[in-house]
């Protein structure tokens, strides 16, 4: 089975931005915005399932990615009590070792990508306000102010190595 960049287990990726504000468009129609907080591009991979979705989504939240008073990441979103717009992003599961063209087939399925997004989705509306999306499968134009900028590639898996990749 084809895998992303670390040829590892099964794994969620989330591409995290810290915001001071990010929205999403479809259509020239607002989605989902959000003003300080984390905008989350989220891909599902082949093989992945609830499990690593609702990792995924507790590591978002508890990441310690906003400045304290003496200006260190000690802060989660939880903590800052900030805004999640979750994304998603098939595009992040490319394969991109060889040729000029990305493979997508790491990529989960549309139908299991639409579920397992949709269902991290409602569980984040469950445990953290506020929470807004993008639209699985539109044409979306996203729109952010990144704040630092800080930008993290998260993954969640079994595989030694996989829980995350800084950029």
């Amino acid at each position: 089975m084809a895998r992303g960049w670390n040829d590892g287990g099964v794994a969620v990726i989330g591409l995290l931005q810290r915001v001071a504000q990010a929205r999403v468009e479809v259509d020239g129609q607002l989605v989902g915005a959000i003003g300080k907080g984390l905008m989350v591009l989220v891909c599902a991979e082949r093989g992945d399932g609830d499990e690593q979705a609702d990792r995924l989504l507790e590591r978002l939240l508890n990441y310690r990615v906003f400045s304290d008073d003496a200006g260190k990441m000690n802060l989660s979103l939880r903590d800052v009590q900030g805004g999640l717009l979750l994304v998603p992003q098939f595009t992040l599961a490319a394969d991109t070792r060889k040729g000029n063209r990305p493979s997508f087939t790491p990529a989960a399925p549309p139908d299991e990508g639409r579920r397992l997004f949709d269902h991290m989705l409602r569980r984040a509306r469950t445990v953290h306000t506020p929470v807004e999306s993008g639209r699985f499968g539109a044409d979306m134009q996203v729109s952010l102010t990144n704040d630092g900028p800080v930008t993290i590639w998260l993954r969640t898996g079994s595989e030694p190595g996989s829980e995350s990749r800084s950029e």
